[in-house]
């Protein structure tokens, strides 16, 4: 997996096990965060039952619907 993904030219940001002998400082932690909180919102938006399934025949209704989950995420109601 880590030569493929240094053949694309991106940076392989996956740490090595805790038991491991190597140390981990290739690691850039703050872009593991950020991937972090990325992968948590992904998890958020798949509760909603519209988003997950996909009802939307058009591109631009499910964008929109996508949108409207962010907005009750993001503000606490």
């Amino acid at each position: 997996l880590r030569e493929k993904i240094e053949n694309t030219r991106t940076k392989a940001n996956i740490p090595k096990k805790s038991n491991s002998k190597s140390s981990n400082e290739h690691m850039d932690w703050y872009l593991y965060k950020i991937r972090h909180l990325v992968e948590n919102l992904f998890a958020r938006l798949k509760q909603f039952r519209g988003v997950a399934t996909r009802y939307d025949k058009l591109k631009q209704n499910y964008e929109n619907s996508v949108a409207l989950a962010c907005i009750f995420i993001w503000l606490p109601l």
